[in-house]
């Protein structure tokens, strides 16, 4: 059974930065494709960026240039560096696993709130 922990979420004033951690209870984690999603109240849960085990990412055309995914396979950790922080990226991040390049697996984590207000 999967199990995904996040944390690293807050609040945090327009323009600064903030880095999620997601922790993976998968025997194989360098084997999955690993993902950020957010859902904004009154939204539809969206893709921010995914990172295959080669490496490979893909990323939401609203958060290229700002955020950035990374992956550490011996601590089975995949992480969220989120920089130039905006208002509209307020959100529950969710971590996920086992999904592909565009389309989240069946595991989640708990989600972490992100708010950027000043």
């Amino acid at each position: 059974q999967v199990q995904l922990v996040e944390s690293g979420g807050g609040l945090v004033q327009p323009g600064g930065s903030l880095r999620l951690s997601c922790a993976a209870s998968i025997t194989i984690f360098r084997l999955y494709v690993m993902g950020w999603y957010r859902q904004a109240p009154g939204k539809q849960r969206e893709l921010v960026a995914t990172m295959t085990s080669g490496g490979s990412t893909n990323y939401a055309d609203s958060v290229k240039g700002r955020f950035t995914i990374s992956r550490d396979n011996v601590k089975n950790t995949v992480y969220l560096q989120m920089n130039s922080l905006k208002p509209e990226d307020t959100a529950v991040y969710y971590c996920n696993a086992g999904g592909d390049r565009s389309g989240p697996g069946r595991s989640w984590g708990q989600g972490a709130q992100v708010t950027v207000s000043s």
